[in-house]
This record gives C-alpha cells, sequence and structure tokens, in this order.
C-alpha cells in the first residue's frame, strides 16, 4: 500500500473500537506497550495528523500501512514518538540517587577493585536527564580520584536521543537540581542551559528497543541500570523481556534501580531484592554467569 496525497485531518474516518484495538495491538507487538480500553481516544488525537498525512482515509488502514507497508517501519517510529511519554527532569527521585551515591556506588568500588572504573546504563533515558544527573553523582565526590566513570543513555526515541546528545534544557527540567550542581556543572547560553563539556563527555546515547536482543552488544557490560519508569507502559511478556536483557548486560553484583511505583514482586527474574535505607532496589547475585564479550 502506497501513500496518496496529504489530507486533512478532518476528512479522515472517525475510528471505531476495534480499530483501536487494532493499532494498540501494532504497538504491543512492535514495543511491548500496554495501552487501557479507553486510551482510543488519545490515540486517535495523537496519531490522527498522521494518518492524514499519510493520505489514508481512516485507521484501518493505517493499521494495514504499519503492519505490511515498506514505509511501517519508518511510520511506526513515528507513532511510537507521539503515543510514549518522555516526561523527565534533572535529580527526579532524589532520595533513590542518595541511595546510589551513598549504598549503591561504594558497594560497587568494592566489587570493582583494582578495575577503578564504573559502567552505568540509563535505560529510557528520555532526553538524557537522567544520565547526566548519574554522571554529575559520580563525579561529585561518589568516586575517589583516579577513578573512571561511563554511563549510557539509550531511548526507544530517535529524537529524544538527538536532544540528549544536544545537552541544551529548557526551564522545566531544573526543577529539583540543587543550587551548588546547577552552578558547577551547567552553563547558560542562547538557546538554554547546557551541560558542561566534562559531564558530556562522561555520557554517550543511543536508540535501542529494550526487546531487541541482538543489540545488547552497544551496551556491554555495566555495574549498574536504571530502569525507571519503564516497566508501567510495558505488558507482562515485555516485561519479562527487559528483565531478561537488563540481567544480562549487568555484572555479577550490579545493580538494577527502578521507579518509585515499580516493583518485581510477580515478575519472575533472577534478581534480588537489596533493602537499603531509603529504597528497594535489586541486585544481579554475585555468583552470576556474566555474559561474555564487551568491556565494562
Amino acid at each position: 500500500m502506497s501513500p496518496r496525497r496529504a489530507a486533512p485531518a478532518s476528512s479522515v474516518q472517525a475510528p471505531d473500537a476495534a480499530e483501536m484495538r487494532q493499532l494498540a495491538e501494532v504497538f504491543r507487538q512492535e514495543a511491548g506497550l500496554v495501552f487501557a480500553d479507553d486510551s482510543g481516544f488519545v490515540l486517535e488525537r495523537r496519531l490522527r495528523e498522521r494518518v492524514a498525512a499519510l493520505g489514508l482515509p481512516s485507521f484501518a488502514h493505517y493499521v494495514d500501512y504499519l503492519r505490511y507497508d515498506p514505509g511501517g517501519a519508518r511510520e511506526l517510529e513515528e507513532a511510537l514518538e507521539l503515543v510514549t511519554t518522555h516526561e523527565t527532569y534533572f535529580f527526579r527521585e532524589e532520595y533513590q540517587l542518595r541511595a546510589f551515591r551513598d549504598e549503591v556506588v561504594p558497594r560497587l568500588r568494592q566489587l570493582a577493585g583494582a578495575r577503578r572504573r564504573l559502567s552505568v546504563w540509563s535505560a529510557g533515558c528520555a532526553t538524557g536527564e537522567e544520565a547526566y544527573t548519574v554522571a554529575m553523582l559520580l563525579a561529585h565526590g561518589a568516586l575517589p580520584p583516579g577513578w573512571q566513570a561511563r554511563v549510557l543513555g539509550s531511548d526507544l526515541s530517535r529524537r529524544c536521543v538527538a536532544a540528549a546528545r544536544r545537552a541544551v534544557y529548557g526551564p522545566a527540567a531544573f526543577r529539583c537540581v540543587p543550587f551548588e550542581f546547577r552552578q558547577q556543572y551547567f552553563a547558560e547560553t542562547a538557546e538554554g542551559t547546557a551541560v558542561s563539556p566534562p559531564i558530556r563527555a562522561m555520557c554517550s546515547f543511543v536508540q535501542l528497543n529494550l526487546l531487541d536482543r541482538d543489540r545488547l552488544a552497544v551496551v556491554g557490560r555495566v555495574d549498574a541500570i536504571f530502569c525507571r519508569n519503564v516497566l508501567i507502559y510495558l505488558d507482562q511478556e515485555a516485561r519479562r523481556r527487559v528483565l531478561d536483557n537488563v540481567y544480562e548486560c549487568l555484572l555479577p553484583g550490579g545493580f538494577l534501580m527502578l521507579g518509585h511505583s515499580e516493583s518485581l514482586l510477580h515478575v519472575p527474574s533472577g534478581f534480588e531484592p537489596v533493602r537499603l535505607r531509603d529504597d528497594l532496589v535489586y541486585r544481579k547475585p554475585e555468583g552470576a554467569q556474566a555474559r561474555r564479550g564487551g568491556a565494562p
């Protein structure tokens, strides 16, 4: 099916419930995303312009386009940009960041020993604030002199990854930034507030679907993973696959941090819970077999 000339959004037929279920199923199959039964209106509102831009008369045709047209893979990226949540900001969930700095990092330093290097993966990093926050914490005394740190951010969204690499942010991203961090690690520019070069040098970003096991090589082995507010949007099978993949990338003894409303209580995994002073985190057992290949 080839798209026709773009048409006004008003020309697209109003979808019925069955069409919205089919569309939601495409997103579930490709990205593990789950939408509530009453989310049809939201999907229609966010995607109507895309259907019209392709010159398609209905959402039923749009579903077929996503599934069967040679341009469907690229359009799926566009659709996922519009239906996924990218809300984030610096120093989000400060209590967990404090636990990471004060309790998790010292344990990781003991495990790393003579390696004197830590790697952290921000899985589902959105526009990069979380990855840069972790880098700032590590640079701001969490690691002793002579230690190195690498922070990788990944996201399903190509646009979010581009914004993370740009590293320039507006006022909303700074609602929780401590004054000393704002002063030391940011600079005002004509375009906005930019992350300082030393912090940017610690971080890299890549587009990655967390369900794609074949792409895990780009992550390598890491000491800790932040995967916050990702699992809540996935179905049970996708959660299991994501957890298998992040488990694979963790070094033995490494830690997984989830969002405050997420847990592994009903999700089978190889992780063991670790109760910290102010948080519950998860650890890959120290005796677990490490994944082959790659360097931390």
